[in-house]
């Protein structure tokens, strides 16, 4: 789990907030049901889905797939593969 600070633009309806992210270049929203301002910086979390080491992006899962440059994302929660109820193979049984 990552994290990315955005700035909010505007209000478009009452639940619905434009934000701005660093180095995205197109417009993006969010449902927002409390008081942020225009200008006031929120933070957004989401899913690394994909790597791009040589262009130094990545891309997000916050809804839509959104890429970003690597510098601007923070890590909040160390990935941890989910546990097993049961074991991958059968039990052998005699």
């Amino acid at each position: 789990m990552v994290a990315i600070t955005a700035t909010v633009r505007r209000r478009v309806t009452e639940d619905v907030v434009s934000v701005s992210l660093p180095s995205y270049n197109f417009p993006h929203s969010i449902r927002d049901s409390s008081k942020v301002k225009r200008g006031q910086q929120i933070e957004l979390t989401g899913e690394i889905t994909r790597i791009d080491e040589e262009a130094g992006k990545v891309t997000l899962a916050m809804g839509p797939l959104v890429t970003v440059v690597i510098d601007k994302v923070r890590l909040v929660e160390k990935y941890r593969p989910p546990k097993r109820k049961k074991p991958l193979r059968d039990m052998v049984v005699d």
